[in-house]
């Protein structure tokens, strides 16, 4: 293409006009557009390699024979690049904003998405049931165990018996309302049975994408269809009922899974109860701990309440009981009390502490052999030694807050944890 005024091929792309492309010149400035040809004109140029200027089949024989090249390879070559005009000319057609918009593009796009779903739809694979109405009856609840033991989404469900028997009730209103297909057979004897393995049989022909299948019958002759099913290459559960559970054989690996119909739950194997049982007694622990430290908390709540109170008292001053000589019960009472407080002992440093608490620790195992001496039976005897809490006492001596805080900070003793308590020892005997 060349410059109408000024025959220059040196020109640029300068937007469109009326959807056309316009050109501006870059030797003389003119702004043209690209002309229209008709086919035979444009069948008889042939473009040259840079895809500028175009030449004519006479001017490209005399090119040829300058640069002593035979005439069909010449044009060959230049078929070539005008093929890379072509392709870049539909590309730009396909690309516009009307190509875009238009109708034909939508109708492609429609056909395309179409062809593309049936593809999907092939690939998808999944699960059908075929159930004998007469023989089994399936609730919901069974129906969804069945649907958990499959891998692939239950799609399909199809139900066979002669509908028109009394004895069926309103159990097909129940099923088509699930999405059964409902088939009807003739009344007769195995109907049901005969039409499951004459439909079962050509499975793949109407549901090519279907991988397992759900028998649900008990009748013993079912297991041919099994068998044929299985030659298919599909994997086969055969579903029967004994009584209130539901047996569930998996015909490929030989696996059983039971189903309670009354309890609506999987029936565990023995593995799986000893499981649950072991689960529910570490519950149970776990729930008595919890219940122990909690009651601990409220006993050394309440020992810190007490020492509290007992403090309060003894920091009070002394009243002089009046005692009357006609009172000789009360003076009896007193002289008893008097007497008390004069047999205990008094500790008033840490040595002798340590040394009741290790006597107690040594006359403890003969007094009872067969239990341990934690830090709260430890107190208890060194509290009738003296008359006082030992929280007390160790508060008083500047020792810790607790027995148990001194007795950890203590090189002479030794705290073991025993359950939910400590058992005191001797260093020495560790």
């Amino acid at each position: 293409m060349k410059c109408p005024r000024c025959e220059s091929t040196s020109y640029r792309k300068n937007g469109r006009r009326n959807g056309k492309q316009n050109y501006l010149c870059k030797n003389c400035g003119k702004q043209f557009l690209e002309p229209t040809l008709s086919p035979l004109v444009e069948t008889d140029l042939i473009a040259n390699s840079n895809g500028h200027s175009k030449q004519s089949m006479a001017e490209a024989t005399e090119i040829a024979l300058a640069t002593k090249l035979p005439v069909e390879k010449f044009i060959e070559t230049n078929l070539s690049s005008l093929s890379s005009i072509l392709a870049e000319e539909l590309r730009r057609i396909l690309l516009s904003p009307d190509w875009l918009e238009s109708d034909t593009l939508n109708q492609f796009i429609k056909i395309f998405q179409q062809k593309q779903e049936i593809k999907h739809h092939l690939k998808t694979k999944i699960s059908l049931l075929l159930l004998d109405a007469e023989n089994l009856k399936l609730d919901i609840n069974s129906e969804l165990f069945l649907a958990s033991i499959c891998e692939y989404p239950l799609q399909v469900k199809l139900a066979f018996a002669n509908w028109r028997n009394p004895s069926i009730g309103k159990h097909d209103i129940e099923l088509y309302k699930r999405g059964y297909q409902l088939i009807h057979v003739p009344g007769g004897k195995d109907s049901a049975d005969a039409k499951m393995i004459g439909f079962g049989a050509c499975v793949l022909r109407s549901y090519p994408t279907v991988k397992e299948v759900f028998v649900c019958s008990g009748d013993g002759i079912l297991i041919h269809l099994c068998n044929e099913l299985q030659n298919q290459g599909l994997i086969v559960y055969w579903v029967r009922r004994q009584g209130q559970t539901l047996h569930v054989e998996n015909r490929n690996t030989g696996n059983l899974t039971h189903y309670s119909i009354t309890m609506a739950r999987e029936i565990p194997s023995l593995e799986q109860v000893v499981e649950e049982i072991q689960d529910l007694i570490r519950n149970e622990q776990n729930s008595i701990n919890a219940k122990l430290q909690s009651l601990a908390t409220i006993a050394n709540l309440f020992e810190e309440r007490r020492n509290l109170n007992t403090n309060i008292h003894q920091n009070r001053p002394e009243i002089e009981e009046v005692i009357y000589p006609k009172d000789e019960l009360s003076a009896q009472s007193i002289n008893v009390k008097q007497e008390q407080k004069e047999n205990f002992v008094q500790i008033g440093d840490r040595q002798t502490l340590d040394k009741f608490l290790l006597k107690i620790i040594r006359d403890f195992p003969i007094n009872s052999p067969k239990t341990k001496l934690s830090v709260s039976k430890l107190g208890t005897e060194i509290q009738k030694i003296t008359g006082e809490s030992p929280t007390s006492i160790v508060k008083k001596l500047k020792l810790g807050s607790s027995l148990t805080k001194y007795l950890e900070s203590s090189p002479t003793f030794i705290l073991k944890p025993s359950g939910n308590e400590y058992e005191v020892m001797p260093r020495s005997l560790e």
